[in-house]
């Protein structure tokens, strides 16, 4: 969700209360762009005594880094750009007492896999060593579009591996993308312990559900509503209840139905029944 200059925090954090979600991630200013308003203390001390009130577990809060960071980027003053834009977030996180960061590993644009991956390790050494920063970095596993970095365990492995300061790196999984990079979702935790045994199931800080408009390994990613799409709400919801990340936070990415309205309402209360709902796509235009 946004972060409205105006209410901030605290404005996100009634949205995902109007939704009845128990947790919620956000982006701190336009993901496109580089347009930041000041972060408002009062508003934020608003937002955290009423998560305290409510018993709303703030350590499960995300923020999502801007789509515009590429570390994969060979361009030196586009990687600088990078470096110094998620040196920027990593300190709004911090004002905001956020400790989970989400990131688009980046992008080889052309320059290749291998050298791509070292770009994105030499970024965050560099960001990570200036920063000093409790936030943790969660790698975002990615569905192989394009030039995409972090499409499979193997990269993500190799960028933590290699990383200086690796204990402020994690992983956000995303359940199309690994739909779209070749994940076989019915047979979830096979892929849960291949991620256990090379990179460490305690790295997994945070999972994207959303179903897929396309087949498997089609690389191309395109998020779908729970349910609507080719991964299947029974999956997911065999995912969302997994007893291996049952304290993992789990964020919804899914559409607006006709760019107007939102589904979250209504697909959370299909997760918490356990039930598909097949005429979700009315009731949400109905309100």
């Amino acid at each position: 969700m946004g972060f409205n200059k105006n209410t901030q925090l605290k404005g996100s954090l009634e949205e995902a209360l109007s939704y009845g979600a128990n947790t919620f991630m956000f982006y701190t200013g336009a993901p496109q762009n580089t347009n930041r308003s000041n972060i408002e203390d009062g508003l934020t001390l608003e937002a955290m005594t009423k998560m305290q009130e409510i018993n709303f577990d703030y350590s499960k809060v995300v923020v999502h880094a801007p789509y515009i960071i590429n570390l994969g980027n060979p361009d030196k003053e586009k990687f600088m750009f990078s470096v110094r834009f998620l040196q920027e977030e990593i300190h709004r996180c911090e004002a905001l007492g956020i400790n989970k960061l989400v990131l688009h590993p980046g992008s080889h644009v052309g320059n290749g896999i291998d050298t791509g991956l070292d770009s994105v390790i030499k970024g965050l050494d560099m960001i990570l060593e200036n920063t000093k920063t409790n936030v943790v970095i969660l790698l975002e596993t990615m569905a192989g579009k394009g030039t995409e970095l972090g499409t499979d365990i193997k990269q993500l492995k190799y960028i933590i591996d290699n990383c200086k300061y690796k204990d402020n790196l994690g992983v956000c999984l995303d359940t199309c993308h690994l739909n779209d990079s070749g994940v076989d979702l019915t047979k979830f935790n096979e892929y849960l312990n291949l991620f256990d045994k090379e990179i460490g199931l305690n790295r997994v800080g945070c999972i994207h559900i959303n179903d897929s408009k396309n087949e498997i390994n089609t690389h191309k990613d395109r998020h779908e509503n729970i349910g609507f799409g080719t991964i299947g709400f029974n999956t997911l919801i065999d995912i969302i209840y997994n007893e291996k990340l049952e304290s993992i936070p789990k964020i919804l990415e899914t559409q607006y139905v006709d760019k107007d309205y939102p589904p979250y309402k209504y697909e959370i209360e299909m997760i918490r029944n356990k039930e598909f709902d097949k005429d979700l796509i009315n009731k949400i235009k109905q309100g």
